[in-house]
């Protein structure tokens, strides 16, 4: 891609990631970009850098606007690898740049690459540079979603260049949110975000909250925000800030994702009546098999619906490892205003229900006991049993669910 004006004077010079799958552990089915941007002012300046495997993809885009010798300042908004770890090799070809960063952004920089006779400059929230016409401001975003965290925003432009926060994974040769719908539908943009932020952001709920209400009390008037992965928000900015409000606030679908695994087709077999159960009283249902699917898809799965059920058979006495494996996952992405059952099958021993049960109370969520055991391959009595706890456990959830309807 060349580079694109997305302001006056301001070009989106990044690279795109058409063949990622897997970032950082997390399945990336449709590739990701890695946008940085390029500000032509008195003083020339670039905000963030790129993957080190797209340094030369970003360079040449550069280039085509301006003499890299000519650049002035570089804004690094975030130190995770695929901003910075192309910020040598950048930082060759105009040593002149001063690095404007946040106190730990500094730190975590010089554990990254030698700055040795780099010239940097540490910035706090409320701190601006002017550059001529435009004024850059920075706000420091702690945890959003790393400690070093910050966003820069352009006064005069309306524009938030806001690193990691409002992205998603998507490899697209169209570069706004306008142009991505007129080919695309609205709901593949939404799921994006949704994946995005579920396997992300999930953890820091509280802290977007707190930022989003400081914008507002800032006044800060945004008519563009320009993220460092997937398409730039021209025509409706608000729609992500919205869905990014609603997400921060627990906001989910009034239905029930069953996510499971299954050893000899038992527990699968349960899966069938509690399903026909849920649905009869209403409420929409999904179903996700573990080793079918990259755990960020059920992690996504999970945070869209207002409730989960979880299926495991019992081997050594505990539940089923994939089970295990995306309880502990989930654990550490801290979700809330979400409630969960759990069910299964056993042999001679029970205890994968009740492990899973126990991984559940854990994570803080709301929990509907007793989860539901079968012994062996279900029988035509235990399948309406499972019917009958379908049809509870979406009750319970039609009432859960009125705590968070406006």
């Amino acid at each position: 891609m060349k580079p694109i004006e997305i302001k006056p004077d301001i070009y989106w010079v990044g690279a795109i990631d058409w063949a990622v799958r897997d970032f950082h552990g997390y399945i990336t089915p449709h590739g990701t970009t890695y946008n940085n941007y390029l500000i032509k002012d008195e003083q020339v300046t670039i905000v963030d850098c790129v993957k080190h495997d797209f340094v030369s993809t970003s360079l040449a885009n550069i280039k085509a606007v301006v003499d890299p010798t000519k650049i002035v300042n570089l804004i690094i908004n975030h130190i995770e690898p695929d901003h910075v770890s192309g910020i040598s090799e950048i930082m060759s070809v105009m040593p002149q740049a001063v690095i404007y960063i946040s106190e730990r952004g500094k730190k975590g920089l010089e554990r990254y690459a030698d700055t040795t006779g780099w010239t940097i400059k540490i910035v706090k929230s409320g701190d601006s540079l002017n550059i001529g016409k435009y004024t850059l401001s920075f706000l420091e975003t702690p945890m959003l979603h790393w400690p070093d965290s910050m966003v820069t925003y352009i006064k005069e432009a309306k524009l938030l260049i806001s690193q990691d926060a409002f992205g998603q994974h998507l490899a697209t040769a169209q570069r706004f949110d306008d142009e991505f719908l007129s080919c695309h539908s609205l709901f593949e943009l939404e799921d994006a975000v949704k994946d995005y932020y579920a396997n992300i952001l999930m953890p820091f709920g509280q802290l977007i909250k707190a930022k989003l209400a400081e914008i507002v009390k800032l006044g800060l008037e945004i008519d563009m925000i320009a993220p460092d992965h997937g398409i730039i928000w021209r025509e409706n900015p608000g729609r992500i800030l919205q869905m990014y409000s609603d997400m921060a606030d627990g906001k989910a679908d009034l239905a029930v994702s069953i996510i499971y695994d299954t050893m000899w087709h038992s527990t699968e077999i349960m899966i069938f009546p509690i399903m026909e159960g849920i649905k009869d009283e209403g409420v929409p249902c999904n179903v996700i098999k573990l080793r079918a699917t990259p755990t960020s898809v059920a992690v996504k799965e999970f945070w869209k619906s207002r409730a989960t059920l979880i299926g495991t058979p019992t081997i050594n006495n505990v539940m089923f490892p994939s089970v295990a494996e995306f309880l502990y996952h989930l654990g550490g992405l801290r979700p809330k205003n979400r409630l969960m059952g759990a069910f299964g099958s056993f042999g001679w021993g029970g205890g994968g229900v009740k492990e899973a049960t126990e991984s559940i109370k854990k994570t803080g969520l709301e929990i509907v006991e007793p989860g539901l055991q079968i012994m062996y391959k279900p029988t035509d009595e235990d399948k309406a049993k499972c019917y009958e706890f379908g049809k509870d456990f979406a009750r319970k959830v039609k009432e859960y669910h009125k705590k968070f309807e406006k």
